[in-house]
This record gives C-alpha cells, structure tokens and sequence, in this order.
C-alpha cells in the first residue's frame, strides 16, 4: 500500500506544479491573486447548500493547491489545508502568501491526519472533488472525518458519482461502464501524461492507483462511525470535462452529458453532522 501512496504522490507533486502554473493555464491560479473576492467554481457551485462558515474552524482535506482552500477562508471559515503532496502545498503557500488569505497549511496523507491535527476541533471538515478515489479504504476515510469534528460539526464534501468513474472515458461513441462500481482491495492502475485541466507540459510522472467507492458504501461509512446524514444532493454536472466528445459546458462553468442528457448522475453533495453528546 505504500507503494501506491508513493506513486501517487509523486504524480500530484508533478501535477501541483503544472496546475498552478500563472499563464492561464491549469487552475488558472493568478485570477485569485488580481480578484480578491473570486471563489472557485467548486465552492460557488454548493454556496446555498453550504451555508454561513464564517468563524467556523475548517479543515480541507486533499486540498491540493489551496484555490478551494482560499475560497472558504473568503467566506469567513478559519480554515487549514491538508495534503499529502509536499509540492502541493508549497503552491498553495505561495498562493496565499500572494492573494493575502489567512490559510494554514498542514503537510499529512488522510489517513495520518489526526496525527497532525488536534482531534474534535473542527466545526466544518471540508473535501472537494476527485478525492475519495485516491484512498484504498472508505470506512478508514469515515473514522478520521468523525474523530477531526468537533460534537455538532459537520463534513460537507462534492464528489464524483461513483456511476461516473465506472465509465471508460476512452470510448467515445457512448456511455460503457466498464470499471467497477464498489470498492475493491485492488486498484485500478492508470498510466497517463495528461490532467483534467489544460497544463503547458505532459505529466511526468505517469503512474496511477485508484479506487472507486459506491455511494452505498460511502454513506454507511459515515453512519457507521455515528455521523447523521443530513444532505445527500445527485448533480447531472462535474466541473470537468470527464468524458471527452460527450459532454458540454455549461454556464457556471459545469459540465453535463449531451446526447445522453440526464442518464446518470455525474456528481454528488454529502452533508454529515456529529451528533452532541
């Protein structure tokens, strides 16, 4: 299992550094550094189902390069970032440092976090999309998420539909299930020099592990560490091109299916409360 942290670590530093170039490429970083007030698309896309953060002691898990991050703390939240990917937060460091955002930034893989940060302190632990298929197990994922909040905090979390990530987004005549649906002991391995967003430079550091959770799984993960599932929202949109010839871009930025509009969910909003004791 060490193995596949590594591989993949190594594959999000060399991303890091590719998306947060500052020529308009990759996430497109220097907007937040000219926009003071601009959130990132994934932020603004939950805002109504988010709520009021302001004050809230937040953690972001997987954060990347803190444009997600940095969102949260313009809406007031008191937020840390955590990743595993020393590069990573190098950039997110820097981003803030430019833009002027009060953001923590704390260097840890999910599964070590609450040995990095203090337990039952956050109000709010937040995961944006494209995280959970980077960890092997999502009733470990559940554990650490329920021993960060605080009694009365809550995880909101926008992700991938585990229906989209079986789907081979090579094929582009339709839709073709084609990986599977529910958690495996082994990954998928992936070996790919490109992003989900456009960067100046193929990816180095090609190799790949993932695994896909069903939403069954996932949500019988966060009752059975005792959370209260208090939000579950299916979007027809992912904010990425992630079928390729298939899909188009909406307004605010989104992406749906075209010929098969409405067929399959594409992305979900979990929302999961600890109870007071």
């Amino acid at each position: 299992m060490q193995h596949h942290l590594d591989t993949n670590r190594a594959n999000w530093d060399d991303r890091a550094a590719a998306h947060a170039a500052r020529n308009g490429l990759g996430y497109n970083v220097q907007r937040y550094v000219d926009d003071p007030g601009l959130l990132s698309e994934i932020v603004r896309f939950d805002l109504d189902r988010l709520g009021d953060v302001a004050g809230l002691r937040t953690v972001h898990l997987q954060c990347h390069i803190g444009t997600d991050t940095l969102s949260l703390a313009r809406l007031g939240a008191r937020v840390t970032g955590l990743d595993f990917s020393p590069v990573a937060l190098a950039e997110a460091r820097a981003l803030v440092a430019d833009t002027g955002d009060q953001v923590d930034f704390v260097e840890s893989d999910v599964y070590s976090a609450l040995s990095v940060l203090e337990p039952e302190t956050f109000d709010l632990v937040y995961t944006g999309i494209g995280a959970l298929c980077w960890l092997p197990s999502i009733d470990r994922w559940a554990a650490v998420v329920c021993g960060l909040l605080a009694p009365g905090g809550r995880l909101f979390l926008r992700e991938g539909h585990p229906i989209l990530w079986t789907m081979d987004e090579r094929i582009a005549d339709d839709l073709h299930l084609r990986f599977p649906y529910f958690e495996q002991e082994e990954p998928l391995e992936w070996d790919d020099d490109s992003s989900y967003v456009e960067t100046d430079r193929p990816i180095t550091a090609t190799k790949t592990f993932e695994w896909n959770h069903g939403l069954g799984e996932i949500v019988t993960a966060l009752l059975g560490v005792g959370l209260n599932l208090t939000m579950l929202v299916e979007h027809d949109s992912v904010p990425w091109e992630a079928l390729p010839g298939q899909m188009l871009r909406r307004g605010d930025g989104e992406y749906a299916l075209d010929a098969r509009a409405g067929v399959a969910p594409l992305s979900y909003t979990i929302q999961a409360v600890k109870p007071l004791r």
